[in-house]
């Protein structure tokens, strides 16, 4: 008879047998922008589209569940950590191709390093993204966008792994992208590549582009200390940073988490943040928000995980 830990055993043993990378009890304040969060009961980096299914089907033979991650800046992951597979598609699954005007990454390419490639091409269409902290996969998902710009713009198609582990091509209007929002969000899809459709442009001028955006970014946002961008969407009508500074909010605390002081758009980490003081504030600046100016903010950032 099988002890109790032999399926624990194997599901591991098996993990290991497909990733190079297979780490127990891994804390996921490494992995995440706000430098906060528990341990992932098994983290995984991904390597290939095939490594991505192979571990979908390893975790759904011994019934645990899973959630992908790529740079970990737009999500908080609670003090508790995460019950399950972390599969995390970054480094190892980050090639970048050009093709004319056409570029193609794979979704663990940095934003920036997509910029960096379209503009040593003279391809325009991209600076927007130079600045933006996260990966291809990432940014498809949410849409995401900045400045002048979002992925819905320049997006051709992306390559994605559905709930049954079957791949799919989806073609930019089958994406259903609109403000921090996409199908795949919606039906639970894997993002592992995308094509972008750009312009011909002049070197200088899209370098010049990209270093306007970097310095309005250093002159507006506090990218001194640990966050994950924007924190709530941009409610319609209004500026969800006008909105809790106008409620007095602006460089309120709970614990180590502020609501930045340079940016009240911003909640940051401001010295040993738990998940848990990150989501306190939020919650007051929700409700205070909406006791003042009668405007529900949403999280932009997504919560993972479990309370401790």
């Amino acid at each position: 008879m099988l002890s109790e830990k032999q399926p624990e055993i194997n599901y591991i043993e098996e993990l290991k047998n497909i990733c190079g990378t297979v780490l127990l009890n891994e804390p996921m304040s490494l992995h995440t922008s706000f430098r906060t969060g528990g341990p992932a009961e098994v983290f995984i980096k991904a390597e290939s589209t095939e490594n991505i299914i192979s571990a979908i089907d390893i975790a759904k033979k011994y019934n645990k569940q899973y959630i992908i991650t790529g740079n970990g800046s737009n999500i908080l992951v609670k003090d508790g950590g995460i019950d399950g597979i972390v599969i995390n598609i970054g480094n190892e699954m980050s090639k970048i191709k050009c093709d004319g005007t056409k570029i193609y990454a794979q979704a663990g390419a940095m934003l920036s390093a997509l910029a960096t490639a379209a503009a040593d091409e003279e391809l325009t269409g991209l600076e927007f993204a130079s600045g933006i902290p996260g990966t291809v996969g990432g940014a498809v998902f949410m849409n995401a966008g900045a400045y002048d710009g979002e992925i819905k713009d320049v997006i051709e198609y992306a390559d994605v792994i559905d709930s049954e582990g079957n791949t799919h091509r989806l073609i930019k209007d089958e994406l259903e992208l609109s403000y921090r929002h996409s199908v795949i969000a919606e039906k639970n899809m894997i993002v592992v590549g995308a094509m972008f459709n750009l312009n011909k442009g002049i070197k200088k001028n899209i370098t010049d582009k990209m270093a306007d955006f970097a310095k309005r970014r250093r002159d507006k946002q506090p990218l001194n200390y640990p966050s994950a961008g924007s924190t709530f969407k941009r409610p319609e009508g209004y500026f969800a940073g006008k909105l809790i500074e106008d409620s007095g909010l602006k460089g309120k605390t709970v614990g180590g988490a502020q609501v930045s002081e340079k940016h009240a758009g911003f909640v940051v980490n401001i010295g040993n943040a738990t998940s848990s003081d990150i989501i306190a504030l939020m919650d007051g600046c929700i409700e205070t928000v909406y006791n003042k100016f009668g405007v529900k903010l949403e999280p932009e950032v997504r919560i993972l995980g479990k309370d401790l």
